[in-house]
């Protein structure tokens, strides 16, 4: 299961840097990335991931859940398939670029 998790973790990062999100810092020993998204959603992450989940049907996890200080940060789980990671990374680029 690590090298599974591993794989998903590497995949995500590239695609996120690729689409334009931040990352800041690099998880070692969790399941989700946290992304600057500010370039997509200034300071409403709740509505961007609203309109996203409605748009492409991914659901993502707005920062300002997280406390203020996330605000205009994502979340982003890689505790499912690579396949499915992978077509939610597809929908969410296609939708934003």
């Amino acid at each position: 299961m690590i090298k599974i998790y591993d794989q998903r973790r590497k995949f995500l990062l590239q695609r996120l840097k690729q689409i334009g999100f931040g990352i800041t810092v690099e998880p070692t020993g969790a399941f989700y990335i946290l992304a600057n998204a500010k370039a997509f959603c200034e300071n409403n992450s709740f509505q961007f991931c609203v309109d996203t989940l409605m748009k492409t049907g991914v659901a993502l996890t707005p920062g300002i859940d997280f406390g203020e200080n996330a605000e205009g940060y994502i979340r982003f789980s890689y505790a499912n398939s690579l396949e499915n990671i992978a077509e939610g990374m597809d929908r969410l680029e296609k939708y934003l670029l």
